[in-house]
């Protein structure tokens, strides 16, 4: 269905409109997660969203991966807020990390700022930031922006999409959505608003793309519910249900149907812990006088009687269900006669420790069920036809996909202009970096920033930062291994003292003690006939005997190890 173009077009013919604004996607086009955009105009720039994401898993030991705010530091004095869309991580994951470096005013829902908080205390930022609570039909002004908050349904709640008038006109920005007009919590998507805006003219929708290939429309969250009873009423001993911790509509499936059953609950896991800490604390979820139960309760109750929330539906490292299949949480185990659910989707990427997770749980004896297998879980992200109503509602000028691999930003092009009617200029896909100029005329990448990405390594004891040097290193380490060469010298002369020692680890090629022996060969004649100058200082020397085996260990086996000498000087008596 085709619709007519928004108003504002009908406009710029009377009078000509020389205002612009510029979009550019520092995370969340190409990829999943990272979702963070600035809209710059007239000399500010807001910020939508700053999440995390999960590295590949060829960046070794790195848990979390945030854009680069290093990009913005031109753009200090500009940035005047950030606008979270909703508490998903990846979109609020990497707010510490920005508000760190531009210490600006923050606004969203309450329970998404009640997330960003437990966030930014674990950073130590609580006190520093200023963060606003907002209500849908809330409107903030700045200097070039007004921003009004619509409420969307999502997986998670209390979500908004953003109307955003600015110079050039307005834009809407969906944040993550779909439409479930009958969400387990709280208000459907708030189509009336969507309209309004629409019938006034809008210049440009941003639009999630998650979803783009799916057809149909995707499910309410209230779908799960018959698949949970059927599991709860035939489920012979405990049963586990693993989900997003943020997944508060999926907490309040299983506290009713674990009290429909006659089950108590125990929620284990600091993330779930602190989630239905939350949503109990600002009314979202209703949980039952005497539902909710201890571990050290939970231990004593026959099995047929307890439910476990917990984490890790992900197979992350450390979470509850992976400590539960691999080892014991707590002086708990996966058991013969256990029911394990995972109620949510597969983040890609995590496929292979999924799988490894659901082996170990069938051979602990225990039955599992995942949406491969039943509807447990449902998206939170709109499907094709979700995205023609959404497209419809706001008949903009200009649309541009975003949230997603660029497959589907493809897709979700392809897919407007074929069954909404858009024509091909209207659909503008663009990638992380690019430099979007819209004004009622045109919509065109003018420029393209480099943007990078930070990695993470969230430890016990704090949050440390892994330069893209340390990440190669390691990759280096894991395909190619370490030699380390040590070299004893004399001091005053530059000789050697004793033979070199080879310490190798992960190094292919290594044929015997003949081809150790050569490499010792090399390390020596590299000493002998270094230069004064090399002897006399040990990192010109160490560069020089790592260039020697590097070259000769690539020309014999065509591996590029870390090569780390190590020089020993001794005085003489």
């Amino acid at each position: 269905m085709s619709f007519e173009r928004a108003s504002i077009g009908e406009q710029s013919k009377k009078k000509e409109v020389t205002d612009r604004i510029e979009i550019i996607p520092l995370g969340g086009l190409g990829e999943f997660g990272m979702n963070c955009m600035a809209i710059r105009a007239n000399g500010e720039m807001i910020i939508i969203d700053a999440g995390m994401g999960f590295p590949e898993e060829s960046v070794y030991g790195v848990d979390v991966a945030v854009p680069d705010f290093s990009a913005l530091d031109d753009y200090r004095d500009e940035i005047s807020a950030v606008i979270l869309t909703h508490g998903h991580e990846d979109h609020i994951g990497a707010l510490p990390y920005f508000l760190r470096r531009f210490n600006v005013p923050v606004y969203g829902s309450a329970f998404t700022i009640a997330l960003a908080e437990s966030r930014l205390e674990e950073h130590e930022l609580l006190d520093q930031v200023l963060l606003h609570r907002v209500e849908a039909r809330d409107r903030i002004e700045l200097d070039s922006f007004e921003i009004e908050f619509i409420r969307v349904s999502h997986s998670l709640v209390d979500c908004f999409a953003l109307a955003i008038t600015t110079p050039a006109g307005i834009i809407v920005h969906t944040g993550d959505y779909k439409m479930d007009e009958t969400p387990v919590i709280g208000d459907p998507v708030d189509l009336r608003t969507l309209r309004r805006y629409g019938q006034e003219g809008v210049l440009a929708l941003l639009s999630d793309s998650t979803n783009a290939t799916v057809p149909g429309r995707t499910p309410s969250e209230r779908a799960v519910i018959p698949t949970f009873e059927e599991i709860f009423a035939q489920a012979p001993g405990r049963i586990i249900v693993a989900c997003f911790a943020s997944s508060v509509h999926r907490q309040q499936i299983v506290l009713d149907v674990a009290q429909q059953f006659g089950r108590r609950v125990c929620v284990l896991g600091r993330s779930m812990q602190k989630s239905v800490e939350i949503a109990d604390r600002l009314g979202y979820l209703d949980i039952p006088v005497d539902l909710l139960v201890s571990l050290d309760e939970a231990k004593r109750l026959d099995g047929d009687e307890v439910v476990f929330l917990v984490t890790g539906s992900q197979s992350e490292p450390r979470s509850v269900l992976q400590q539960m299949a691999t080892q014991s949480y707590k002086g708990i185990s996966i058991e013969e006669g256990d029911t394990v659910v995972l109620s949510a989707r597969i983040i890609p990427g995590h496929e292979r420790a999924i799988s490894r997770l659901i082996g170990e749980i069938y051979k602990r004896g225990g039955q599992i069920f995942d949406e491969k297998r039943r509807l447990v879980h449902v998206s939170g992200h709109a499907s094709q036809e979700d995205i023609r109503l959404m497209t419809e509602a706001v008949r903009p000028r200009y649309v541009i996909p975003i949230h997603g691999e660029y497959r589907m930003l493809y897709r979700h092009k392809e897919y407007l202009r074929r069954h909404v009617g858009l024509d091909e200029e209207r659909v503008v896909l663009v990638e992380n970096g690019d430099v979007i100029e819209l004004n009622a005329e045109r919509a065109s990448v003018i420029d393209r920033w480099a943007i990078g990405r930070v990695f993470i390594d969230e430890t016990e004891v704090g949050f440390e930062e892994v330069d893209d040097e340390t990440v190669r290193e390691r990759r280096q380490l894991a395909f190619d291994g370490v030699l380390t060469p040590v070299v004893t010298i004399n001091e005053r002369t530059g000789a050697l003292e004793a033979a070199p020692e080879i310490a190798a680890h992960g190094l292919v090629g290594m044929d015997g003690d003949g081809f150790v022996r050569e490499l010792k060969r090399i390390v020596a004649e590299t000493v002998r006939t270094a230069s004064a100058a090399e002897k006399r200082d040990t990192t010109l020397l160490k560069e020089r005997i790592r260039l020697e085996l590097k070259r000769f260990i690539q020309r014999q086996t065509g591996a590029r190890p870390v090569i780390t000498p190590v020089i020993v000087q001794v005085g003489c008596e």
